[in-house]
């Protein structure tokens, strides 16, 4: 008998599904933190599903302290390893690249700080 392993994947457009605008690192800084989107949108997807891509696309003044809370906030805050969050996290952005490098950068420091 042969089985099929069935992944489930969730795409997240933050422009569309979160804010056209978001800033800041928590609830300080306004109801579209990295906080919150990490807590409403990320961490409900990352328990849900196998594989999440997240595309950033839209908007292109995203924050150090939003990503750092969004992504590095992962591991810190919401319990995933490093490991959970490489394999099932993806996330784009098609017009500024260096979105990417400093989401990585941002997992990478709360993974060691860990």
């Amino acid at each position: 008998m042969e089985y099929q392993v069935i992944m489930t994947s969730k795409k997240i457009v933050l422009v569309r599904d979160f804010s056209k605008t978001p800033y800041g690192r928590d609830e300080g800084d306004g109801i579209y933190s990295g906080k919150a989107f990490r807590q409403k949108c990320l961490e409900p997807a990352m328990r849900k599903y196998d594989h999440v891509h997240v595309d950033l696309t839209g908007y292109n003044r995203y924050g150090r302290s939003f990503l750092d809370e969004a992504f590095g906030g992962l591991i810190r805050e919401s319990g995933f390893s490093a490991r959970e969050v490489a394999r099932k996290l993806t996330y784009s952005h098609d017009l500024v690249k260096s979105i990417e490098g400093l989401i990585d950068e941002r997992i990478r420091a709360a993974s060691d700080a860990r």
